[in-house]
C-alpha cells in the first residue's frame, strides 16, 4: 500500500474515537481530508463508507473525489482501533508500531488494559453517574503499573498513546470542570485522589503526551474541548 494515496477522514469534534487516528494521522505526516460529519443528522451515503454510522471511518485510495462523493473505488475502513494499526502500517517510518516484537505486544496490551478494565468505568461513572470510583481507581492502577517509569507505554509514543490518551484527557478535563455524571461528593474524591501521590506516574504520563504536536493540532483547547462537553447531556448532571 502507498503512503500517497487519498485520505479522506470522517470524524465528529467531540469524539475521542475519531480523536483516536487524527493524533494517529498526525504522527505519521499523513496528507489527509478531514470532513466532519454531524452525527444528530448523518448523511445517508455515509453509511456506504461506514455500515452503522460511526465515526471515526476513512475512505482510501481510488480516484480523487470530494469528501461527501467517496469514490466507490476506494476502500472504506472503520473502527478506531482497526484504523490506528492500519495508519501505521502504511505509514511505517511514523513508528507508531514499534518494530521490535516485545515492545508492540506492550502497545497492544496497554490499549487492551485500557479497553477491557478502564473504558467501561470511565463512561459509567461520568456519562451514566454509576457510584463506580473506587473501581475506577483500581483499574487506573493497573492501567498505571505497566507504565514504565519513564516515557511512554511502549518506550517511544505510539498507538498505545492514540489509543489511550483522547479519553484520559478528556477524563481529567472534564472532572476538572465539573463535568459528568458523579455526585459532588464522587467528584471530589476524584480530585483528591488523582492529584494524589498514589497516581503520580499517570498524570506524568498524560502532561508528557499532551505536549506533543499531534495532540495540541487535534486537540484544539481545554476551553474549546469543556465547551463542546457543556452541550453534551450526557455529561449534565441532575439537578439535586
Amino acid at each position: 500500500m502507498s503512503s500517497t494515496e487519498q485520505i479522506i477522514f470522517y470524524a465528529t469534534n467531540f469524539s475521542p474515537y475519531a480523536h483516536r487516528v487524527g493524533i494517529a494521522l498526525e504522527e505519521a505526516g499523513a496528507n489527509y481530508t478531514t470532513y466532519l460529519i454531524d452525527t444528530r443528522n448523518k448523511p445517508s451515503w455515509y453509511y456506504r463508507v461506514s455500515p452503522l454510522g460511526k465515526v471515526p471511518a476513512i475512505a482510501y485510495g481510488g480516484p480523487h473525489s470530494p469528501p461527501d462523493q467517496p469514490s466507490p473505488q476506494s476502500e472504506k475502513l472503520f473502527e478506531s482501533l482497526a484504523l490506528l494499526e492500519f495508519v501505521a502500517d502504511v505509514f511505517p517510518q511514523s513508528k507508531l508500531l514499534p518494530a521490535n516484537p516485545v515492545l508492540r505486544a506492550k502497545a497492544r496490551a496497554f490499549i487492551a488494559l485500557y479497553q477491557n478494565y478502564v473504558n467501561d468505568l470511565f463512561r459509567d461513572t461520568f456519562f451514566v453517574g454509576k457510584p463506580l470510583v473506587d473501581a475506577l481507581f483500581s483499574s487506573l492502577e493497573t492501567l498505571q503499573g505497566a507504565l514504565p517509569p519513564t516515557g511512554f507505554a511502549a518506550g517511544d509514543f505510539s498507538i498505545a498513546e492514540a489509543a489511550v490518551l483522547p479519553f484520559l484527557a478528556r477524563m481529567f478535563l472534564f472532572l476538572e470542570a465539573g463535568l459528568g455524571k458523579y455526585t459532588a461528593e464522587d467528584g471530589e474524591k476524584m480530585k483528591s485522589t488523582f492529584a494524589s501521590e498514589r497516581f503520580a506516574r499517570l498524570r506524568r504520563y498524560l502532561e508528557d503526551a499532551r505536549e506533543r504536536p499531534s495532540f495540541k493540532k487535534t486537540w484544539g483547547s481545554d476551553a474549546a474541548q469543556i465547551e463542546i462537553g457543556k452541550t453534551l447531556p450526557i455529561l449534565r448532571r441532575p439537578a439535586p
